[in-house]
């Protein structure tokens, strides 16, 4: 059954962008005040190449990435009036390019089908940590985007660890609590790989992400892989759901959105549905 939310009023069209952006130069993604943020800048390119005089068109995007966090494959939607739609639509990728700042691109836009909500309608979110554990350091050119660990890393031991993470489970002990919001997530994948050039690079796969909760496991996954933690204690820290001071969050550069997944478009008004529905874990209730 449809969502009355998920409507789109008479007289607009929505619309679905796919974008990307290097994290370094923001605040984030959503709107703050006296802050450079990613929502701001695509929002104001959209309303001076609709020639939007005052209208600000909102976004609304499948994951709010944090201050310093990338996107490869961020996705977002707006509603557009009519108008502007059957005027600009086969021009905006273009005009965007011409409006946006380099460090955030916009590479498709297209109507979206009935239903579409870039954040209710995603079945999944896939992020991308990189570390580097030459004792070198990181290459120059990489540094934005490589976190640097100073101690030689087993991916081997952190994979054991990232096994004992897998399905549904409710991550406080890697979550900064928000009010109202449950801590419960599916982790689809978690695993690590050294990449031929050295780099370690993880993929981390859920159908949704709390506040923290990437960075955090990679902080545990980290402390596993350089031997100050067996493989057990991050399931160990799971399992006893309150945060343990040894748990790091890392830090956001070394952390990429690199895709956003949707069901077909038939299923889109029950995926809206259940993602809004109450959570739970075991038969219980949980708020959110």
């Amino acid at each position: 059954m449809s969502d009355d939310r998920d409507r789109v009023p008479p007289g607009l069209v929505r619309v679905r962008l796919d974008l990307s952006y290097d994290g370094r130069g923001f605040s984030g993604w959503a709107r703050q005040e006296g802050r450079r943020t990613v929502q701001e800048e695509v929002e104001e390119a959209l309303r001076v190449v609709t020639r939007s005089r005052a209208e600000r068109y909102e976004l609304t995007v499948a994951g709010r990435t944090d201050a310093g966090v990338h996107a490869r494959g961020q996705v977002a939607h707006v509603d557009l009036p009519e108008a502007v739609w059957a005027e600009q639509h086969d021009r905006l990728v273009r005009r965007l390019a011409g409006r946006l700042p380099q460090d955030v691109r916009v590479w498709r836009v297209v109507r979206a089908p009935e239903h579409f909500n870039a954040r209710f309608s995603a079945i999944w979110r896939r992020y991308a940590y990189r570390v580097s554990d030459h004792p070198g350091g990181v290459d120059p050119l990489l540094r934005g985007h490589v976190l640097w660990h100073n101690w030689p890393l087993d991916v081997a031991a952190m994979n054991e660890a990232s096994r004992l993470l897998l399905g549904e489970h409710d991550f406080a002990a890697f979550c900064k609590r928000r009010e109202g919001a449950t801590t419960i997530r599916a982790l689809r994948a978690l695993r690590w790989v050294r990449r031929p050039d050295g780099i370690v690079e993880g993929t981390v796969e859920a159908d949704a992400f709390c506040h923290n909760m990437v960075r955090s496991l990679v902080g545990a996954l980290l402390f596993v892989g350089d031997g100050h933690r067996p493989p057990d204690w991050p399931a160990k820290v799971l399992a006893a759901g309150v945060r343990d001071s040894a748990v790091h969050v890392v830090r956001p550069h070394g952390l990429t959105l690199e895709e956003v997944a949707y069901p077909p478009a038939q299923a889109l008004a029950a995926r809206n549905a259940e993602a809004r529905g109450v959570r739970t874990l075991g038969g219980v209730e949980t708020e959110g």
